[in-house]
């Protein structure tokens, strides 16, 4: 049993380092923004989740279990925000092609200023 639990941590360590190295790909070669940020959350998070149940099953303890899943609750909750606020900043700085969105919550922001209390 020990030999199937090792085998499938080097798989997923494997996987989620595939992962990690495609996130860090995308975030080079993609042109736009967005699609920047997709490649920068996406694969990165779930590459990091495999690799921390990785561990988890190769060191097979209930501490470092119980040390993993703040780690990866803390990259689910950052991830999202992080890739928002940079969204949010290229928005405002023009970075985005604005043509390509489907939907454009933030055009009337943009028509009036923060402090002319519309």
């Amino acid at each position: 049993m020990n030999e199937i639990l090792d085998v499938a941590a080097l798989v997923l360590i494997l996987i989620g380092a595939l992962l990690c190295l495609t996130a860090a790909i995308g975030v080079l070669r993609f042109r736009d923004v967005p699609s920047r940020l997709h490649a920068a959350t996406k694969p990165q998070v779930l590459g990091l989740m495999l690799i921390c149940l990785a561990i988890a099953l190769s060191l097979r303890s209930w501490p470092v279990v119980a040390f993993l899943v703040p780690i990866v609750l803390i990259q689910l909750a950052t991830a999202p925000l992080s890739a928002h606020m940079v969204g949010r900043q290229a928005y405002r700085n023009g970075t985005i092609d604005e043509t390509g969105l489907h939907v454009d919550e933030l055009a009337e922001s943009k028509r009036t200023p923060p402090a002319a209390g519309g």
